[in-house]
């Protein structure tokens, strides 16, 4: 008799982002700036150090510290990941059992739903209003109607960079008995964080990740912040090894060159600024054209030509996001960012 795939993997694709070589990248979200030459010196000297024939800390010590210095906030209450993919997956499989229910918002971050159907957890979703919006009073009546043990959500949300204001999410805490995960993927760039409060709640677990704001998506570092109860539980049921030592130690210098990071960041809003202003622009010569207010570090915009544009910008050497009717464009340089306003113009120029 020959083996067969079980029926929830069967049929699964791996994850294929944009092949080919493009001049501009805003398909993705990452941050346009790489480290200085001051910084990358730092890590070459202090990767020297690291005893490659040894497994890496386990709690990865400095690296929480770092972290925990850079929020100030407790770094007992941190545990470091293998990005925060890891910790969406370690959490859904630990603390759902088999046919609980996790509350989905659509749209939302996919592997959210992705990692629930993978630990046999009943995914129920609830969807946004035309607007891309849902209230806290929404979520709370989605969770009770359907007895969901756990919900998550990006907050600012991914796609749509809109987000819960903090006192959102504290109505949602203290009304509902369902563990509620807090994805802060994109909170560096809005001012609504809750990884202060996280020993407030016996149910708050706060994501964060290294790869948007401090530039270093090729580290794969995500965190999770919750109170002790939580946080014993989450480093008892990840793997031992999870953070290599490479990452780590690169990633306690990044969380201490502090100002440089605030700095980097400053950057970004203010790009973002320009690509939202230059596509409400662009909005302008065009009712099939809905540019989304945004808090995050992309702008996401309706429109049914979405395809065509997208196609287009590929043939200018430039990378954008497709999401059927959805387009989503990180914030690049200064430079990026003209770039891609000013072909969108011309192409809706020449539609005309």
């Amino acid at each position: 008799m020959a083996y067969s795939l079980n029926q929830k993997i069967k049929d699964l694709e791996p994850y294929e982002p944009i092949s080919g070589t493009y001049k501009i990248r805003l398909d993705a979200n990452e941050s346009p700036f790489s480290y200085t030459d001051e910084i990358k010196e730092k890590i070459a000297e202090a990767v020297k150090t690291i005893d490659y024939n040894r497994y890496p800390d386990p709690m990865a010590g400095e690296l929480c510290g770092a972290f925990a210095e850079f929020y100030e906030i407790d770094k007992n209450l941190v545990t470091a990941a293998n990005g925060s993919d890891e910790l969406i997956s370690i959490i859904e499989t630990a603390f759902l059992m088999k046919g609980e229910k996790l509350l989905f918002i659509a749209p939302d971050f996919s592997m959210y739903k992705f990692y629930s159907s993978i630990c046999e957890a009943e995914c129920v979703q609830v969807n946004k209003n035309a607007e891309l919006e849902i209230t806290a009073d929404e979520i709370i009546k989605a969770i009770k109607d359907s007895g969901a043990k756990c919900v998550i959500f990006s907050n600012p949300c991914n796609p749509t960079g809109q987000g819960l204001g903090r006192e959102d999410v504290r109505k949602i805490l203290s009304s509902v008995d369902a563990l509620v995960v807090d994805d802060e993927a994109y909170m560096d760039f809005w001012n609504q964080s809750m990884i202060g409060e996280t020993e407030k709640y016996d149910n708050l677990i706060v994501l964060r990740t290294a790869s948007k704001a401090f530039g270093s998506a090729a580290l794969r570092l995500g965190f999770a912040v919750a109170n002790e109860k939580i946080t014993k539980a989450l480093k008892a049921v990840k793997s031992p090894y999870n953070v290599n030592s490479v990452s780590q130690k690169i990633g306690a210098i990044v969380y201490s060159e502090k100002d440089y990071f605030r700095k980097s960041l400053e950057s970004i809003v203010y790009n973002r600024d320009l690509l939202y202003n230059g596509l409400r622009n662009c909005g302008c010569m065009c009712d099939d054209f809905k540019v989304y207010a945004t808090v995050t570090n992309f702008v996401f915009i309706k429109t049914s030509m979405a395809f065509d544009i997208w196609k287009y910008l590929l043939s200018k050497s430039v990378a954008v996001r497709y999401m059927g009717e959805y387009l989503r464009i990180s914030a690049g340089t200064d430079r990026e960012t003209s770039v891609v306003v000013a072909e969108i113009e011309s192409y809706l120029k020449k539609r005309e």
